[in-house]
């Protein structure tokens, strides 16, 4: 598992890369896109907790994203004062692009994962 996950990492890494995505970049454009809300926006704190960073990392990170042109951050209407951050037009494809260049590998490490499922119940 461990094995095919740093695979996967790997890959993640080269194929973000080729579209002018860091790591981190990356799995902050995948964790909006993914809100737990269903209008693809995400607040700071449910950013910390899901990419598991502290809130100056996470703020710094969605600052460099927002100045790329990826982000943009806006008032949350159901919490004065909070902010949270969703995708631009810009940041929207970035991330389709790398997400379908993965396909491959994400099948490859599902299919993995699936095959330890049985073991793990033995």
């Amino acid at each position: 598992m461990r094995e095919a996950l740093r695979a996967f990492q790997r890959s993640s890494d080269v194929v973000t890369a080729r579209h002018d995505l860091t790591s981190r970049t990356y799995q902050l454009l995948l964790m909006i896109k993914t809100a737990r809300n269903a209008g693809h926006r995400a607040g700071l704190a449910e950013l910390e907790e899901r990419l598991q960073l502290g809130r100056s990392t996470i703020t710094e990170l969605v600052l460099r994203t927002e100045e790329r042109g990826y982000v943009r951050r806006e008032l949350d209407p159901e919490r004065r004062g909070a902010i949270r951050v969703a995708l631009t037009p810009r940041g929207e494809r970035r991330l389709a692009a790398a997400c379908a260049e993965l396909g491959d590998q994400r099948r490859a490490l599902i299919d993995v994962l699936a095959k330890l499922k049985p073991r793990a119940a033995a």
